[in-house]
């Protein structure tokens, strides 16, 4: 269990800027043009308005958006995305369980490559 205090960085678009506010740091707010640099301001801010050191915070970012609907279509897209890396870790197993199932069937290489639908030379990645 981690012993860092736990900030929100409520982050909304401004412009061509990120406007953050930090609710549980009464007073702290901040902006930034990019998220990946969100984290970094809230921690030195909450640093300064605390005293405590910018290492005993965890933060993190939560876009606050104007329009639902991206809202929702950017939730979809992380969903899919996250189940696509599922799905492609399984298919990574399944693979090279099949590779070397068929090779210690005898099949040579390139009809194992031709059965799975892939190139060799994936093939013989997947028997390394």
């Amino acid at each position: 269990m981690s012993d860092k205090t736990l900030l929100t960085a409520q982050a909304r678009r401004s412009g061509k800027w990120w406007a953050v506010r930090v609710p549980e740091v009464g007073g702290l707010f901040t902006q930034a043009r990019r998220l990946d640099e969100v984290e970094a301001l809230v921690k030195n801010g909450a640093a300064l308005l605390t005293g405590d050191p910018e290492d005993g915070f965890a933060v993190v970012v939560d876009p606050v958006w104007e329009d639902a609907g991206l809202a929702a279509v950017v939730a979809e897209a992380r969903v899919a995305r996250d189940a696509a890396g599922q799905a492609e870790r399984r298919a990574a197993v399944a693979s090279r369980e099949a590779v070397a199932g068929l090779r210690a069937e005898g099949l040579t290489t390139r009809d194992v490559a031709r059965l799975l639908g892939v190139s060799p030379g994936r093939v013989s990645q997947l028997a390394a």
